[in-house]
Protein backbone atom coordinates (compact mmCIF):
# COMPACT_ATOMS: atom_id res chain seq x y z
CA UNK A 1 0.00 0.00 0.00
CA UNK A 2 2.81 2.27 0.90
CA UNK A 3 4.73 1.73 -2.32
CA UNK A 4 1.41 2.33 -4.66
CA UNK A 5 1.31 5.51 -2.82
CA UNK A 6 4.99 6.40 -2.90
CA UNK A 7 4.01 5.88 -6.67
CA UNK A 8 1.47 7.86 -7.25
CA UNK A 9 2.77 11.01 -5.21
CA UNK A 10 6.03 10.63 -7.62
CA UNK A 11 3.62 11.42 -10.39
CA UNK A 12 1.93 13.90 -8.50
CA UNK A 13 4.61 15.60 -7.63
CA UNK A 14 6.31 15.23 -11.39
CA UNK A 15 9.19 13.80 -9.69
CA UNK A 16 11.99 12.61 -13.10
CA UNK A 17 15.52 11.79 -14.09
CA UNK A 18 15.37 15.52 -15.37
CA UNK A 19 15.06 18.65 -13.43
CA UNK A 20 12.39 21.13 -15.07
CA UNK A 21 13.38 23.53 -17.39
CA UNK A 22 15.31 26.51 -15.73
CA UNK A 23 16.27 24.31 -12.98
CA UNK A 24 19.64 22.60 -12.35
CA UNK A 25 20.62 20.54 -9.48
CA UNK A 26 23.74 20.73 -7.53
CA UNK A 27 25.70 18.04 -4.90
CA UNK A 28 25.22 19.55 -1.48
CA UNK A 29 28.18 21.56 -0.72
CA UNK A 30 29.28 21.48 -4.08
CA UNK A 31 27.78 24.50 -5.93
CA UNK A 32 29.66 26.49 -8.43
CA UNK A 33 30.55 30.25 -7.46
CA UNK A 34 28.09 31.27 -10.78
CA UNK A 35 24.80 30.70 -11.58
CA UNK A 36 22.93 31.39 -14.60
CA UNK A 37 20.64 33.82 -16.19
CA UNK A 38 18.19 34.69 -16.63
CA UNK A 39 15.60 32.08 -16.13
CA UNK A 40 13.78 30.60 -19.00
CA UNK A 41 10.38 32.68 -20.01
CA UNK A 42 10.66 34.53 -17.01
CA UNK A 43 11.34 38.22 -17.57
CA UNK A 44 12.59 40.81 -17.47
CA UNK A 45 10.03 43.23 -15.02
CA UNK A 46 10.29 47.08 -14.58
CA UNK A 47 10.35 46.96 -10.72
CA UNK A 48 11.83 44.45 -8.23
CA UNK A 49 8.21 43.78 -6.23
CA UNK A 50 6.89 42.49 -9.94
CA UNK A 51 9.84 40.17 -10.46
CA UNK A 52 9.04 38.95 -7.04
CA UNK A 53 5.58 38.43 -7.10
CA UNK A 54 5.76 36.46 -10.77
CA UNK A 55 8.71 34.25 -8.63
CA UNK A 56 6.53 33.21 -6.47
CA UNK A 57 3.96 30.95 -7.78
CA UNK A 58 6.65 29.52 -10.31
CA UNK A 59 8.86 28.40 -7.34
CA UNK A 60 5.70 27.22 -5.65
CA UNK A 61 4.55 24.93 -8.13
CA UNK A 62 8.12 22.71 -8.75
CA UNK A 63 7.77 19.56 -8.03
CA UNK A 64 7.93 19.07 -4.37
CA UNK A 65 7.98 22.48 -3.59
CA UNK A 66 5.14 22.13 -1.06
CA UNK A 67 3.55 19.66 1.44
CA UNK A 68 0.71 19.66 3.40
CA UNK A 69 0.61 20.28 6.96
CA UNK A 70 2.29 18.60 9.74
CA UNK A 71 -1.08 17.37 10.59
CA UNK A 72 -1.93 15.53 7.41
CA UNK A 73 -1.38 11.72 7.98
CA UNK A 74 0.57 11.50 4.71
CA UNK A 75 3.17 14.28 5.72
CA UNK A 76 6.14 12.42 6.40
CA UNK A 77 6.17 11.10 2.66
CA UNK A 78 5.03 14.12 1.46
CA UNK A 79 8.08 15.74 3.45
CA UNK A 80 10.48 12.80 2.33
CA UNK A 81 9.76 13.62 -1.04
CA UNK A 82 9.63 17.67 -0.56
CA UNK A 83 12.74 19.79 -1.96
CA UNK A 84 13.86 23.40 -1.56
CA UNK A 85 14.69 25.45 -4.55
CA UNK A 86 16.55 28.92 -4.69
CA UNK A 87 17.37 31.73 -7.35
CA UNK A 88 18.72 35.51 -7.45
CA UNK A 89 16.30 38.30 -7.95
CA UNK A 90 19.15 40.83 -10.06
CA UNK A 91 18.55 43.78 -11.42
CA UNK A 92 20.17 44.77 -14.97
CA UNK A 93 21.90 47.47 -16.81
CA UNK A 94 18.69 48.39 -18.52
CA UNK A 95 17.12 48.96 -15.31
CA UNK A 96 14.88 45.81 -15.55
CA UNK A 97 14.93 42.84 -13.03
CA UNK A 98 15.06 39.17 -13.88
CA UNK A 99 15.59 35.94 -12.07
CA UNK A 100 18.20 33.41 -12.43
CA UNK A 101 18.22 29.87 -13.07
CA UNK A 102 16.72 28.18 -9.87
CA UNK A 103 19.03 26.04 -7.95
CA UNK A 104 18.27 22.86 -6.02
CA UNK A 105 20.23 20.06 -4.04
CA UNK A 106 20.47 16.58 -5.72
CA UNK A 107 19.86 14.68 -2.08
CA UNK A 108 18.52 16.66 0.85
CA UNK A 109 20.90 15.02 4.05
CA UNK A 110 19.09 16.40 6.78
CA UNK A 111 16.03 14.52 7.73
CA UNK A 112 14.30 17.87 9.74
CA UNK A 113 15.46 20.56 6.97
CA UNK A 114 15.59 21.06 3.29
CA UNK A 115 18.17 23.28 1.72
CA UNK A 116 19.49 24.31 -1.24
CA UNK A 117 22.78 25.51 -2.05
CA UNK A 118 22.63 28.59 -4.04
CA UNK A 119 25.98 30.32 -5.75
CA UNK A 120 26.91 33.31 -4.87
CA UNK A 121 27.34 35.13 -8.65
CA UNK A 122 24.67 35.27 -11.00
CA UNK A 123 26.40 35.09 -14.76
CA UNK A 124 24.33 36.73 -17.29
CA UNK A 125 26.15 36.68 -20.57
CA UNK A 126 24.45 39.61 -21.77
CA UNK A 127 26.23 41.86 -19.43
CA UNK A 128 29.28 42.60 -17.38
CA UNK A 129 29.28 40.62 -14.06
CA UNK A 130 30.00 43.50 -12.03
CA UNK A 131 27.14 45.58 -13.48
CA UNK A 132 24.37 43.64 -11.60
CA UNK A 133 22.40 44.06 -8.82
CA UNK A 134 21.89 41.75 -6.19
CA UNK A 135 18.35 42.68 -4.71
CA UNK A 136 16.98 38.90 -3.46
CA UNK A 137 17.49 35.51 -2.82
CA UNK A 138 13.97 33.89 -3.37
CA UNK A 139 13.20 30.25 -2.10
CA UNK A 140 10.49 28.10 -0.82
CA UNK A 141 9.48 26.70 2.56
CA UNK A 142 7.77 23.69 1.91
CA UNK A 143 6.15 23.16 5.18
CA UNK A 144 5.85 27.32 4.89
CA UNK A 145 7.43 28.06 7.71
CA UNK A 146 9.47 31.44 8.81
CA UNK A 147 13.01 32.21 7.95
CA UNK A 148 15.40 29.56 9.55
CA UNK A 149 18.97 31.17 11.17
CA UNK A 150 20.40 29.26 8.17
CA UNK A 151 18.79 31.75 5.97
CA UNK A 152 19.60 35.08 8.42
CA UNK A 153 23.39 33.87 8.08
CA UNK A 154 23.26 33.36 4.73
CA UNK A 155 21.88 36.68 3.52
CA UNK A 156 24.56 38.47 5.93
CA UNK A 157 27.41 36.84 4.03
CA UNK A 158 25.71 37.42 0.76
CA UNK A 159 25.48 41.47 1.55
CA UNK A 160 29.26 41.53 3.45
CA UNK A 161 29.87 40.23 -0.36
CA UNK A 162 27.95 42.13 -2.87
CA UNK A 163 26.95 44.99 -0.28
CA UNK A 164 24.00 45.68 2.21
CA UNK A 165 22.23 47.56 -0.74
CA UNK A 166 23.17 48.82 -4.43
CA UNK A 167 22.35 52.23 -5.80
CA UNK A 168 20.07 52.45 -9.02
CA UNK A 169 19.30 55.58 -10.04
CA UNK A 170 18.32 57.72 -7.59
CA UNK A 171 17.34 54.75 -5.51
CA UNK A 172 19.06 52.44 -2.94
CA UNK A 173 17.79 49.10 -2.60
CA UNK A 174 19.10 46.82 0.01
CA UNK A 175 19.74 43.37 -0.68
CA UNK A 176 16.99 40.49 1.22
CA UNK A 177 16.30 37.24 1.43
CA UNK A 178 12.57 35.02 0.53
CA UNK A 179 10.93 32.69 1.57
CA UNK A 180 7.45 32.06 -0.20
CA UNK A 181 4.96 29.79 1.19
CA UNK A 182 1.34 28.24 0.15
CA UNK A 183 -1.74 27.33 2.09
CA UNK A 184 -3.20 24.83 -0.84
CA UNK A 185 -0.86 22.30 -0.57
CA UNK A 186 1.06 19.88 -2.80
CA UNK A 187 -1.77 19.90 -5.31
CA UNK A 188 -2.82 23.53 -5.64
CA UNK A 189 -0.13 25.54 -4.85
CA UNK A 190 -0.79 29.21 -4.31
CA UNK A 191 1.40 32.15 -3.61
CA UNK A 192 0.07 33.01 -0.61
CA UNK A 193 2.66 34.86 0.67
CA UNK A 194 6.63 35.50 1.68
CA UNK A 195 8.37 35.95 4.85
CA UNK A 196 11.54 38.36 4.37
CA UNK A 197 14.83 39.22 6.38
CA UNK A 198 16.34 42.70 5.16
CA UNK A 199 19.76 42.59 7.13
CA UNK A 200 20.30 47.16 6.44
CA UNK A 201 17.00 47.18 8.77
CA UNK A 202 17.38 44.11 10.68
CA UNK A 203 13.65 43.50 10.54
CA UNK A 204 11.71 39.75 9.99
CA UNK A 205 8.83 40.32 8.15
CA UNK A 206 5.46 38.70 6.84
CA UNK A 207 3.91 39.27 3.99
CA UNK A 208 0.48 37.85 2.99
CA UNK A 209 -1.13 38.18 -0.63
CA UNK A 210 -4.73 39.43 0.00
CA UNK A 211 -6.58 39.10 -3.82
CA UNK A 212 -8.82 41.98 -2.60
CA UNK A 213 -6.42 44.58 -0.63
CA UNK A 214 -2.92 43.51 -1.99
CA UNK A 215 0.06 42.91 0.09
CA UNK A 216 -0.31 42.70 3.95
CA UNK A 217 3.02 43.15 5.58
CA UNK A 218 3.27 42.21 9.18
CA UNK A 219 6.99 42.39 11.45
CA UNK A 220 7.38 39.26 13.20
CA UNK A 221 10.59 39.67 14.52
CA UNK A 222 14.18 41.46 14.54
CA UNK A 223 17.53 40.31 14.09
CA UNK A 224 20.39 41.91 16.38
CA UNK A 225 23.94 41.09 15.13
CA UNK A 226 26.37 40.81 18.28
CA UNK A 227 29.65 40.68 16.06
CA UNK A 228 30.10 39.30 12.69
CA UNK A 229 29.27 35.79 13.59
CA UNK A 230 26.84 35.72 16.33
CA UNK A 231 23.26 36.95 16.35
CA UNK A 232 20.07 37.05 18.14
CA UNK A 233 16.57 37.07 17.07
CA UNK A 234 13.59 38.90 19.21
CA UNK A 235 10.23 37.76 18.18
CA UNK A 236 7.37 39.85 18.62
Amino acid sequence: MRLCLTVLMLLALGCSSSPPKGVVRFRAGEAPTHIDGPMPDFGPFPTYSDALLAACPLILSLPGAVTPPPSNPNFSLYWELSTEYCAWIYSTPDSQYEMSMVATNMTQGDSKMRTCDLPPYVRDFRYSEDSLGYVFVVHNHPVGDVLSRRDIRYIFNQGVMHGFSFKTGEREIPIGIIAFFSKGGPGSPSCDGFFQYTPLTGDLLRWTVDARSGLKREQYGVVRWLDSENFEIEYR
